[in-house]
């Protein structure tokens, strides 16, 4: 038996070291999923998936979340009026992957309001424009929102697909992880209960997520919309989605009519891959890389609310990359930062939001 000690330690070490491996082969290619994953090659004929997201209707006492709906029929004209089509996000797998060659608009709704269900959803309805719902399973059927039958006689319709938007609505990066997982797995549940499914497409609540949360989120889901501006490209990353808010206070019929017309800024990479900040990394170092293919990457312009203001972002060019040199840190609970440039088929823009513990 003491002969074969040796052997034996020898092959306790040897398992021991191919756990670290694989740990460490984990923690690479899981915590840091989607850092790189999402780029294919630059498309210069790329136009891109523009998401709008609203919330209410006519409820004009929240002026931050809510349209008018004289000023959302007329959205919808504008819309129609710049020959742009209107996404149905049960093709959106099929044009997420390919270049869009012609620009498509994708509609987005949160919360499921009672009032979208009176007000919006009658003028969808008649012309049949698809849209996304985002469901907070938690606050179906109480005062202000729609019943489980008004969502399940919505979903019926071939345009309309119904998202997840947690259960709570929570600021989830409040949460502790295990805590964050019971939120996620009892709305899938009650999903699955009410519609027979879980929808493929999550909205994080006030587009807050952490890195570690997003991966949990990216083993549940197959896409997932936050809340910063930005044109969907084919090289965007399929769990950080942006969307257009639209509101009373940005919802005016000029800049809206500006951003429907967007172009995407494609990138590479955007680091760093994790948008929660805490106090030892805020300000974050932020760099931006971009394909060799790209050209006038120095026209590009950014602004941000650090130090709770909006300003210009100071900016290093070099070769094909950016690097975003924040001077001061950023406030709770979310910091963002917009990015613009003009070439000569229009307006580009993208952006990102950071999360502040």
């Amino acid at each position: 038996m003491y002969d074969r000690f040796p052997s034996i330690m020898a092959k306790i070490i040897f398992s021991f070291a191919a756990s670290i491996i694989k740990f460490i082969i984990f923690y690479f290619f899981f915590l840091n999923a989607n850092a790189e994953t999402v780029n294919k090659k630059y498309e210069a004929d790329e136009k891109g998936i523009l998401a709008l997201m609203y919330h209410r209707f006519e409820e004009n006492k929240y002026p931050s979340t809510n349209i008018r709906i004289d000023a959302f029929k007329k959205h919808i004209n504008i819309i129609k009026n710049n020959g742009f089509e209107f996404l149905n996000p049960k093709n959106f797998d099929y044009e997420f992957n390919k270049v869009s060659k012609k620009k498509k608009i994708l509609l987005t709704i949160d919360d499921a309001f009672s009032s979208f269900y009176i007000n919006a959803w009658p003028i969808l309805k008649e012309s049949k424009i698809p849209f996304i719902l985002f469901v907070s399973t938690e606050t179906v059927g109480k005062k202000g929102y729609m019943s489980w039958n008004e969502i399940l006689e919505i979903s019926d319709e071939d345009y309309v697909t119904i998202g997840n938007h947690s259960h709570s609505h929570e600021y989830l990066t409040k949460y502790k992880y295990e805590d964050f997982k019971k939120d996620i797995n009892l709305s899938i549940k009650i999903f699955q209960e009410k519609l027979s499914y879980n929808p493929i497409f999550f909205s994080y609540p006030f587009g807050e997520y952490s890195l570690e949360q997003k991966n949990y989120i990216a083993s549940k889901f197959e896409y997932a919309f936050g809340q910063h501006s930005g044109v969907i490209d084919l090289n965007k990353d399929k769990y950080e989605l942006p969307r257009f808010p639209i509101n009373e206070k940005y919802g005016d019929f000029e800049r809206f009519n500006f951003l429907i017309n967007l172009l995407p800024i494609q990138y590479k990479v955007l680091i760093p891959n994790d948008k929660f900040l805490l106090d030892i990394n805020n300000p974050p170092s932020m760099i931006v890389k971009f394909f060799k293919e790209q050209n006038n990457i120095n026209l590009i312009n950014c602004f941000s609310n650090e130090g709770g203001d909006w300003k210009n972002s100071k900016l290093v060019y070099k070769n094909s990359e950016i690097e975003v040199i924040f001077t001061e840190k950023f406030l709770p609970r979310r910091g963002r930062i917009n990015c613009s440039m003009k070439d000569d088929k229009g307006w580009r823009w993208f952006g990102t939001q950071f999360t502040l513990n």
